[in-house]
């Protein structure tokens, strides 16, 4: 267990599998029409991909992160390294590709906090899965405790994922995947995560994909059914995250409702979904259960929607903490 400011949180060791991108950010009043051209209010640059930002909503929860990625040899990759140490992730395992550059990601937000984003992957899209083995038992011996969980996503390839999991599998460490974006898995995959995390339309390609079910996730019920079957048919439990109506959760022997602490502004939704996996898994590393898991990683994501940016919008511990005690949001 690691303290921030005073403020407990069980969290312990976990290494993080994923995407790291250079993110350019624009602030318009409205997205552009196709063909039209408009003027933006503000732009910024940072740090992002859903790995990176996963990995840094961890780390500032006192988790300890060894986190597995690639970049490019350029000014990019240096400011991907400079900013992973500003947010206290471990950088050694960072693999250095000579022939692609580092991924970059380039967000609109509008005056409603909505995005979108186009995404170059660079880097990320040619891990090689020999180095990558190498680099998880390199891991082993660089943390300063157990690892406990292991984190993936959908930004790196599917073999990159896949192997991934089952050296997860064969050393005893728990795999939690975010399917986001969704990737098509081997099913003996899909049934290690323990959570398999979704968004309610990630889950709907999931079902359609690998039970037929068609079955729109429209309402409440339908999505505390949709995460049932998830847990008891594909994997070992299930997330569905549904935006500011928090996100649904099963652990095969039943399914609930984790409604999310109402933000009073929703300034930037960008990166939201990474707060909370990025915060679940800070509490499953140190032993908690889904159900705390899964209100930690409402509350960071109810957090992360009031402030511009991915994890500069991210809580501390002493700020998640608060608010899962007393309902109250820190000021940003």
């Amino acid at each position: 267990m690691k303290s921030t400011d005073d403020a407990m949180l069980p969290t312990g060791s976990a290494i993080v599998l994923g995407s790291i991108n250079v993110d350019t950010f624009i602030h318009v009043d409205s997205f552009p029409e196709p063909g039209e051209t408009i003027l933006a209010r503000s732009s910024a640059a940072g740090l992002g991909g859903k790995g990176a930002n996963q990995a840094m909503a961890a780390a500032l929860l006192g988790a300890e992160v060894q986190f597995l990625a690639q970049i490019g040899e350029d000014m990019a990759g240096d400011f991907a390294r400079e900013q992973l140490d500003s947010f206290g992730v471990s950088r050694q395992l960072l693999m250095t590709s000579d022939d692609d550059p580092t991924g970059a990601a380039h967000v609109t937000v509008n005056s409603q906090g909505e995005n979108t984003i186009a995404v170059v992957p660079g880097a990320n899209a040619r891990i090689c899965i020999t180095e990558l083995s190498q680099k998880f038992l390199q891991a082993l011996d660089l943390s300063l405790a157990p690892i406990t969980v292991g984190l993936a996503q959908g930004e790196t390839s599917v073999e990159a994922v896949e192997a991934f999991a089952r050296q997860c599998q064969a050393l005893g460490i728990r795999f939690v995947l975010n399917l986001a974006p969704f990737i098509e898995l081997n099913k003996e995959v899909l049934a290690l995560a323990d959570p398999l995390i979704m968004n309610e339309g990630e889950a709907q390609t999931l079902l359609r994909s690998f039970t037929g079910c068609e079955a729109p996730l429209e309402d409440l019920p339908s999505a505390l059914a949709a995460a049932q079957l998830v847990a008891e048919k594909l994997a070992k439990s299930a997330i569905i995250t549904l935006g500011t109506a928090g996100a649904v959760a099963s652990d095969g022997a039943g399914s609930w409702h984790q409604p999310s602490p109402l933000p009073e502004q929703v300034v930037d939704t960008t990166g939201a979904g990474d707060a909370f996996a990025g915060a679940a898994v800070a509490l499953l590393s140190g032993g908690a259960s889904l159900r705390d898991a899964v209100c930690a990683g409402v509350a960071a994501g109810s957090i992360a929607v009031r402030r511009t940016g991915t994890a500069s919008s991210y809580p501390c511990a002493k700020q998640l903490a608060l608010l899962m005690a007393t309902g109250k949001i820190w000021a940003p």
